[in-house]
């Protein structure tokens, strides 16, 4: 009895021991590294950028005494939501007052760059306008769009990028997938895959509000979207839904869609809305151009959410063509000849010179 005693006594000693070697290492973590520094420190956290990274950053400059502190720290008291962007911070705060100056953010960063994508871009125009604003190269952000490892990884993780994405026949699998907005980025050091992933998310939060219509729909969400981007580039955002309901329309009746935008893309020309399809392009045989294909294989541009709603909503008119003129204004048909009445009209007024 005595010996069982003796034995708990022990036990309840190395417990309370090693409750108070805890306590005591949980505290010396806790407190600056150097509580007399003033020393201003600048880091960047960059967009993304997970628990253990941001730890990493710290511990590197010397700010904190262990990122693996810092990520149990974190992961116990459930801080999930810190700021990317440029600190000022000093040796002489405590992790719990570093912990709390990236949960609150601030507007400070010298290096933060603001890139503008806009509605109806396409993948090259995406590269160019990647490698003008940051540190990456035009041919690295296609060459990563086309990586297919990459791809399996986005696949993934977001519902709407399906297998179709990996076709062969595609010119760059991402196109139409990259959200066109305004971002804001930590500096011109922001990766390719930074980018991307903040275009995707945009993407996810757009189509998310339209998950249900679009697993409804008789079409794909590739093709949705394919179609949407086609919209963006025939029409204007007053125009989107009859556009939408042209399309529609032929797809119904099994009528080629004929649209000039798919042409250009077909032959790796930028289409503007003065653009018309020539010979050429109309008999060249590419998996775009709808003169030849009943439905574009992919995308042929990064289309707007009105675009994307325009799509997924045509009227319940039976128009099936439509013409632009030189100011700008859209006219809709439910027959060729109608079509072609109007055309001759605007072309004798100087309103269709092309």
């Amino acid at each position: 009895m005595k010996t069982l005693r003796n034995i708990a006594m022990i036990l309840f000693f190395l417990i309370a021991a090693l409750i108070i070697t805890v306590c005591c290492i949980y505290n010396y973590q806790l407190k600056p590294v150097d509580k007399e520094a003033k020393e201003e420190i600048t880091i960047v956290i960059p967009s993304g950028s997970s628990v253990k990274k941001i730890g990493e950053i710290l511990e590197e400059k010397e700010l904190i005494k262990s990122s693996q502190f810092f990520y149990i720290y974190c992961k116990l008291y459930k801080v999930n939501d810190m700021k990317a962007t440029t600190y000022t911070l000093t040796k002489a705060m405590s992790l719990e007052d570093i912990v709390e100056t990236l949960r609150n953010g601030n507007s400070y960063n010298a290096g933060e760059i603001t890139i503008r994508f806009v509605e109806g871009i396409n993948m090259r125009n995406i590269a160019a306008t990647i490698n003008n604003n940051t540190n990456n190269k035009y041919e690295d952000v296609l060459k990563l769009a086309s990586d297919e490892k990459y791809l399996d990884e986005l696949i993934a993780k977001y519902w709407f990028l399906t297998e179709d994405i990996k076709n062969k026949e595609l010119y760059y699998p991402l196109e139409g997938y990259l959200f066109p907005d305004t971002y804001k980025f930590t500096g011109r050091d922001v990766t390719i895959k930074e980018i991307f992933t903040k275009m995707l998310d945009r993407t996810k939060q757009i189509l998310d509000k339209y998950k249900n219509e679009i697993e409804n729909s008789k079409y794909s969400v590739h093709e949705i979207i394919t179609l949407a981007s086609v919209i963006e580039k025939e029409g204007k955002t007053w125009d989107f839904v009859n556009i939408s309901t042209v399309f529609h329309n032929r797809l119904n009746r099994k009528i080629k869609l004929e649209s000039c935008a798919t042409t250009y893309y077909g032959m790796g020309l930028d289409f503007n809305s003065t653009g018309i399809a020539n010979s050429e392009m109309i008999a060249n045989v590419n998996p775009y151009n709808t003169y030849k294909v009943d439905f574009p294989i992919g995308p042929i541009s990064s289309p707007s959410e009105k675009a994307i709603i325009a799509a997924l909503n045509p009227t319940n008119s039976k128009i099936l063509y439509f013409l632009s003129d030189n100011e700008g204004n859209t006219y809709f048909f439910e027959t060729a000849a109608e079509h072609a009445k109007k055309k001759q009209e605007l072309i004798a007024a100087g309103k269709w010179n092309r």
